[in-house]
């Protein structure tokens, strides 16, 4: 081991027990020594000036990545590394070698998220699309020995740790929970011509249908987006013309079944003879798999919408090649359950009723997040347990196999939000690049030569409950919040989508359903009858006015419900509170003096009606 790599162990093991703090352990912020810092949160070549203040959080070079959170500091880059006897270098390992990796402070600091591939079809060349909280990095891996970083395209708006990356085309489309972010166009080709990398660079187009993103897919058949959990079409798919990449049009909403958090587009080939030949969406809602019919884009027809036993959070899934089943992550049913990894199996060859068959359990604790089949094989990005290969042996009866895998945080495989975010296992070469939160680029090379990994029973780190994964969890949920109060426009529609919020909760599900879903609904449709008669009810509405309190409240356990790991509290701060505290308030304060003139409008009958209608409405 180097001395680089041996400074970077000894940081990482130092940030996992730091929890209470950091600096130098005085408390009051004050940064620590050079000699400390060294030794602390690591050193780079020659490059050491960490200042870590109380919150553990980097303030200069890039390796002070120490936090309670559970983050540690950024390992040194590094060059191709076989995996000999379980390991490449400081990284468990099986039947994956390491050819290169690049930290997140060798391309354009912050933290990474999303990653995917473009081959040049002129060229061959291919390319790695980095999503960093900052921007996007462009990286050439055609020689995955030799990387090379030709330069960033920054954020439209501001900083968000959400960056979704999809290409069509010839064009990189790229979404962001970032507030007026909107989606970036870029045209790749011009990556043919940087002369002295890294460059900055520019948008090719911008599209300003809606504002912020959870993420986006892309049918490169029939060249149309969908962005999903952006803050139009009731928080589902927003779909978007790309057919001409630099001049993106509006083309539809899906919004009957609310929030949308991932999606897989296609023109369907499947087994289901009814719908071949139909571009249909196959859903991930949070806690139904959902598809819909969207070949016709102002008139999408959802076609199923169907949930499971076990469900913690349908997170993102992908379709096997013959369109026969559709392999789901569930982000939250480790944490919630306290079960290994599952990979949950669905039989799709009746779109109308697809049916879960089962699941494949795996070795490892850790929470899964992304997954792609390419041939006979799912790449599988589950943060702390790095890239997992899992050979398709038989669906039918969901029979998979571990054949492979690189584990980018060493540290442990608990279930929580450090460690791969995404990865693409697309290239024709076989490299596989696979995006680290806290580190960066890894560049990799599967030997899927049949040999199957034998785990060793899991002995979960001592630093397990180091990452405050409810904090997160908290955050996230705000933003589903969030998108269902900016859709104004369906009032209506929101109170459904609490009642299946409540559905996924299961333990507020029955006190939410019946209690707050329709009592807020009573309470709008009073206010908009205010201005004539109601306006007596209005005075007896203010037991009701009582029940718009505990309807805030209603979306603070939403908030504890419903997770994603990397969802910030300013967005929930904006607007979930704000406005709809706001709007109830004014008609109500406003029309109590005017009515309590007449005693006659005041009278009992009203009141009794008031209680009878809520409970009814359960």
């Amino acid at each position: 081991m180097d001395a680089t790599t041996r400074r970077w162990v000894i940081a990482m093991v130092a940030a996992l027990l730091a929890v209470s703090g950091c600096g130098d352990g005085s408390g009051t912020g004050n940064a620590l020594s050079e000699t400390t810092a060294e030794s602390h949160c690591g050193k780079s070549g020659d490059t050491v000036r960490c200042g870590c203040n109380t919150y553990c959080q980097n303030t200069g070079c890039g390796l002070c990545r120490a936090a309670a959170s559970g983050l540690v500091a950024e390992p040194p880059a590094a060059g191709q590394t076989a995996c000999v006897a379980g390991f490449a270098g400081i990284y468990p390992c099986h039947n994956v070698d390491l050819m290169a990796f690049l930290p997140n402070s060798a391309l354009g600091g912050g933290q990474a998220n999303d990653v995917w591939g473009w081959t040049d079809p002129l060229t061959g060349r291919e390319y790695a699309l980095l999503g960093r909280s900052n921007g996007t990095s462009f990286v050439d891996v055609t020689d995955p020995a030799a990387p090379i970083h030709l330069g960033n395209l920054p954020t439209h708006s501001v900083n968000s740790l959400w960056r979704g990356i999809k290409v069509h085309a010839n064009h990189a489309f790229i979404g962001s929970e970032a507030s007026a972010h909107g989606l970036q166009v870029f045209d790749l080709t011009r990556l043919r011509n940087v002369v002295n990398p890294p460059v900055t660079f520019t948008e090719t187009a911008h599209y300003a249908g809606f504002s912020n993103s959870h993420n986006i897919a892309v049918n490169e058949e029939s060249g149309f987006v969908y962005a999903t959990g952006t803050n139009t079409c009731n928080g589902g798919l927003h779909i978007v013309d790309v057919q001409n990449p630099a001049q993106p049009v509006f083309a539809g909403c899906v919004s009957n079944d609310g929030y949308t958090h991932d999606t897989q587009c296609v023109v369907y080939a499947g087994p289901d003879a009814v719908h071949v030949g139909k571009e249909l969406c196959f859903s991930s809602n949070e806690d139904t798999l959902t598809i819909i019919d969207v070949s016709v884009k102002n008139a999408p027809v959802q076609l199923s919408r169907t949930g499971y036993v076990g469900a913690g959070y349908t997170h993102q899934g992908w379709l096997t090649a013959d369109h026969r089943y559709f392999l789901v992550d569930d982000e939250l049913d480790e944490a919630n359950f306290g079960h290994n990894t599952r990979t949950h199996v669905w039989d799709v060859s009746n779109v109308d009723a697809p049916v879960r068959i089962g699941f494949f359990s795996s070795s490892r604790p850790a929470i899964d997040h992304n997954l792609y089949i390419a041939g006979n094989h799912a790449y599988q990005s589950n943060y702390r347990a790095g890239l997992r290969i899992l050979r398709l042996d038989d669906l039918a009866q969901s029979d998979l196999t571990e054949v492979g895998f690189f584990d980018i945080y060493p540290a442990d495989d608990a279930p929580a939000f450090n460690g791969t975010w995404n990865n693409y296992p697309f290239f024709a070469s076989g490299t596989v690049v696979v995006s680290g939160i806290e580190q960066g680029l890894y560049v990799l090379r599967p030997n899927l030569d049949g040999q199957v990994f034998t785990p060793t029973p899991n002995t979960p780190s001592p630093t397990r409950t180091v990452t405050p994964t409810r904090t997160i969890t908290a955050t996230r949920t705000a933003t589903r919040t969030r998108t269902a109060t900016q859709t104004r426009t369906a009032t209506r529609t929101r109170t459904p989508t609490v009642e299946r919020t409540a559905t996924r909760t299961r333990t507020p599900t029955r006190t939410r359903t019946a209690t707050v879903a329709r009592t807020a609904t009573r309470t709008r449709t009073a206010t908009r009858t205010r201005t004539p008669t109601t306006e007596r009810t209005a005075t007896r509405t203010r037991t009701g006015t009582r029940t718009r309190t505990p309807t805030r409240t209603v979306s603070t356990p939403t908030f504890t419900s419903t997770p994603d790991p990397a969802w910030t509290a300013t967005r929930t701060k904006a607007v979930t509170p704000s406005r709809t505290a706001t709007r109830t308030r004014t008609p109500t304060l406003t029309r109590v003096p005017s009515r309590t003139r007449t005693p006659s409008r005041t009278r009992t009958p009203t009141r009794t009606r008031t209680p009878t209608r809520t409970p009814a409405s359960g």
